[in-house]
């Protein structure tokens, strides 16, 4: 029981990680397009449609990593 608890202390920790990592991808992918932007190549209505598929993408991504971590902790700890 308390090596199980550990396990998922642990997993969730991956967890966060992973979220940490989309999320710098996404500020990455915002500022090329951003500078993308001020150099020219896209109208400020291509901008915003840009970083509105960013955010939903990373927030697709935040959740399947949400529902990765639910369902390993429902098997670690169900054993």
């Amino acid at each position: 029981e308390e090596r199980r608890k550990e396990l998922v202390k642990d997993i969730r920790k991956m967890g966060e990680e992973s979220k940490v990592s989309v999320r710098a991808v996404r500020r990455e992918g915002m500022d090329i397009a951003k500078a993308e932007q001020k150099d020219g190549g896209m109208t400020e209505d291509e901008l915003k449609s840009m970083e509105d598929k960013i955010q939903k993408l990373t927030d697709k991504k935040v959740a399947e990593i949400d529902q990765m971590i639910e369902n390993k902790e429902k098997e670690v700890m169900s054993v």
